[in-house]
């Protein structure tokens, strides 16, 4: 059956695939230069691209700075365990699975049709170690057993916003729990000018880790535009100069910035905490034109 529906996608390689889901409208379109690649739309907003036929290629900006981190946490090849919060079409999962063979991870997406929808039309890899609960992502977390992952990415948005409660400094003591000594967190954040939720997000991430690397594009460190961001953080040195290298050399090239520059950046902001948190804000209509 499975075999059938790829061939009616191939037949009609123009069609979307439109459903409703917990989140809003879901739309998997196809990519026109990629014979079996696809976009995840929640309400026009894009969420992900999967190749099913090249897992490792990552073509969102923020999702390959992301493949840097997943691909500088340990030597190539070598298998992870890696918590997922936001699971979107599953394309970093994928990644690993491709790029690291036997690595075990959990994916947490709350939305449980999302991941009916996703599991059916891009089904992933049965022999991968892909569990997927559909839990709130910080629930999803409180399970994960103590000292288990290697690597915890969050990339997790309602709406376009990352929710309050994912953005505290009670979260990320869960995320220090469920991480091996010296494993690193990574988190996709959104933000525009004038960066008061990035500069709080790093401060935040400060106050639990004492290395810290973030990578964007330039003009949205310089607060000229909303964008993504991506934060690492770890109990141990980041190879910062290999992440610089990679990201400049991306097709949209991204800065990084860590140690003292990093500090400065976030303007004296004080870490968030769940009592005082707020959702990341809303993106301006503009960005998804």
């Amino acid at each position: 059956m499975a075999k059938s529906r790829n061939n009616r996608r191939e037949r009609d390689a123009d069609a979307a695939v439109v459903e409703p889901v917990d989140g809003g409208l879901a739309q998997l379109v196809p990519d026109r230069d990629r014979a079996r690649a696809w976009t995840l739309l929640i309400d026009g907003a894009p969420q992900s691209h999967v190749d099913l036929e090249d897992p490792a290629y990552l073509s969102f900006e923020y999702q390959r700075r992301l493949g840097h981190v997943i691909d500088l946490v340990a030597p190539p090849g070598k298998p992870l365990h890696v918590v997922h919060l936001g699971g979107g079409a599953f394309t970093l999962a994928r990644y690993v699975a491709a790029t690291r063979p036997r690595s075990t991870q959990q994916v947490v997406e709350r939305d449980a049709a999302l991941v009916q929808l996703v599991r059916r039309e891009l089904p992933l890899d049965p022999g991968a170690r892909i569990r997927v609960r559909s839990v709130d992502a910080r629930e999803g977390l409180a399970k994960v057993p103590d000292g288990w992952a290697d690597l915890v990415l969050a990339d997790v948005f309602s709406g376009a916003r990352t929710p309050a409660h994912l953005t505290s400094t009670e979260f990320l003591d869960e995320v220090r729990r469920a991480l091996k000594p010296g494993g690193t967190y990574a988190a996709n954040l959104a933000d525009g000018p004038p960066l008061a939720h990035l500069r709080g997000q790093i401060a935040t991430a400060a106050a639990r880790f004492p290395e810290l690397a973030l990578v964007a594009d330039p003009t949205v460190l310089r607060g000229k535009r909303f964008g993504n961001a991506v934060l690492a953080a770890s109990d141990l040195p980041l190879p910062t100069a290999e992440l610089t290298r990679r990201a400049a050399s991306d097709p949209h090239p991204g800065r990084v910035e860590h140690g003292r520059a990093l500090t400065d950046f976030t303007g004296g902001a004080v870490p968030v905490v769940d009592a005082s948190a707020v959702a990341s804000p809303a993106p301006p209509p503009s960005v998804f034109r």
